[in-house]
């Protein structure tokens, strides 16, 4: 399934995507939660929801064009970040000479996000802004100690991530936290693909993001450093993680700042696209901050 939030004059509904539409869960069902978060929060019964959608009345379907995406999830509790996941990534920056042994992990503040379709906003501060195209993990089930056999059972789908970065602000110091938390500076969506409808742990997805149609970023899942699964246990050696919760997974070589003999910058007008198969296409425009 295809699980979506999007915004309604009652907030922010969750839907089921069926063809050109979107079936509103809480018009078929008051009683279910309103969005993708909360049910997930509630247990997650993806068969109840889809049985649910199955018997769902002509009357709870919206037309799928000109709906107003929200993100995948309102309110996560964690929004977490695997940087240098990618050797070629990592070959192309300034850890060229320190290939990491650990997973880099840093952390990602909801109010830097926005969703499908929404604008990203380049800084007043810095010229530097790069993107970044992800496969995005949504957590399903509470999950601690993990192990590699069980790590993905606790995944309830998937998503597309653009992590934007204002490379300037994240050189400042060794922590990335302020150049990777600008307002509205990135993004997930469309959707959450659910985990069943793609391989174990996301493995052998494509991956491309394009700006202004150009591509710019094309690589595979398999190529990760460190795969969902092994990721997942090592966090969960020291944080449980929650229904809900979000984790990127780090990108491909190809971003702005490594770009020879200019570098590149998203700019006022410009169109990121975030493409991974078998999930979905993220799209935003990009304007300055006001």
């Amino acid at each position: 399934m295809k699980i979506v939030n999007f915004h309604s004059n009652n907030g922010i509904r969750m839907g089921i995507v069926d063809g050109d539409n979107v079936v509103d869960v809480q018009a078929a069902d008051a009683k279910l939660p309103s969005e993708l978060g909360a049910f997930l929060r509630a247990g997650g019964d993806m068969k109840a929801l889809a049985e649910t959608v199955k018997k769902a009345p002509a009357s709870a379907k919206v037309p799928l064009k000109g709906l107003k995406f929200a993100l995948p999830v309102a309110n996560p509790g964690k929004i977490i970040c695997l940087g240098l996941n990618y050797l070629d990534h990592v070959k192309e920056g300034p850890q060229k000479d320190n290939i990491p042994k650990f997973q880099s992990i840093f952390f990602r503040m909801l109010s830097s996000l926005t969703g499908h379709n929404e604008p990203l906003l380049r800084p007043k501060k810095s010229i530097q802004f790069d993107y970044e195209g992800e496969l995005v993990v949504i957590i399903g089930k509470r999950a601690k100690h993990l192990t590699l056999e069980n790590a993905t059972d606790c995944i309830a789908g998937y998503s597309v991530g653009m992590e934007g970065s204002i490379r300037e602000y994240q050189r400042h110091t060794t922590q990335w936290g302020m150049g990777k938390n600008f307002d509205q500076s990135g993004s997930i969506g469309p959707w959450m693909v659910t985990a069943d409808e793609l391989p174990k742990g996301g493995k052998g997805l494509k991956i491309q993001t394009r700006l202004n149609g150009r591509e710019l970023q094309s690589s595979n899942t398999d190529l990760f450093m460190f795969p969902v699964a092994e990721s997942l246990v090592y966090l969960t050696e020291g944080i449980t993680l929650e229904p809900g919760d979000i984790l990127f997974t780090g990108t491909p070589s190809g971003v702005g700042h490594a770009r020879k003999p200019d570098p590149i910058w998203m700019k006022a007008g410009d169109t990121a696209e975030v493409e991974v198969e078998g999930v979905g296409l993220l799209s935003n425009t990009i304007e300055d901050e006001k």
